[in-house]
């Protein structure tokens, strides 16, 4: 990875996709601020990461600006500077349309395209202090082919912003060397799932299989370095949307 990327802020980073991203990024040397809504379960995965000289916390949730403001502080004071920012933090959830109720919704545009929003803001207004840098948002496949027997479209509404937010940012801030790309997985192993048996959700894959947190993270990676791509959402799904095995 460039030695010119010191530092990366990752939301949700207590468990799952985003735990695996900050390990991927403090294993190659990087500084990083982790960051999600339970401080204890924060704490205990930062010692589980090690490396607390390369390791800041910022408990809260992101839907309130204070806590990106907070992270962007961090990565500041401690380690000098914002070089990226994973949006991963955000909810998901099954209801019926119908069902779906206003607390529903707004819990959903809140957490995620909200919390997202304003994350991203505090941390291009210090990058555009700086050299540039890079914003690699979480998405999902699901906005562009959804499953009839995943009713989700309260999450899903939520989720589509922040891809129409990676292109129009990537237009907006590329004459501030700010790249904005996303990241949209399949069905990954991860803790969000609980005692359900995620390997049944395999065959929608062409490749017959779920995918495992560390190839999210390999995206993650590359689009946090790749220096002549923006706006470009990168599916991690095993073909899902391409087809059916």
């Amino acid at each position: 990875m460039s030695t010119q990327i010191k530092t990366a802020l990752v939301t949700g980073s207590s468990s799952g996709i985003g735990h695996d991203i900050a390990r991927a990024f403090l294993d190659r040397d990087l500084s990083v601020v982790l960051n999600g809504r339970d401080a204890e379960k924060l704490n205990t995965a930062a010692e589980k990461l090690g490396h607390p000289e390369r390791v800041a916390v910022v408990a809260g949730s992101i839907s309130d600006k204070e806590t990106g403001e907070a992270m962007v502080r961090a990565a500041v004071d401690r380690f000098g500077s914002v070089d990226v920012l994973v949006n991963n933090a955000g909810t998901f959830g099954v209801k019926p349309f119908v069902d779906v109720t206003e607390e529903d919704l707004d819990g959903y545009l809140s957490g995620n395209l909200k919390g997202t929003y304003l994350t991203t803001q505090a941390a291009v207004r210090q990058m555009q202090k700086e050299d540039g840098g890079a914003i690699v948002n979480i998405g999902t496949v699901l906005v562009d082919h959804a499953m009839a027997g995943l009713p989700a479209s309260a999450a899903l509404v939520s989720k589509g912003g922040i891809h129409a937010l990676t292109i129009s940012l990537a237009a907006e801030l590329a004459a501030d060397n700010i790249r904005v790309n996303a990241v949209a997985p399949g069905v990954i192993r991860t803790p969000i799932y609980g005692d359900d048996d995620v390997d049944s959700f395999g065959g929608v894959a062409l490749l017959n299989r779920v995918g495992e947190v560390h190839e999210t993270t390999d995206a993650v990676l590359y689009l946090a370095t790749a220096k002549f791509t923006t706006g470009h959402i990168l599916r991690v799904d095993g073909g899902y949307v391409t087809g059916r095995s």
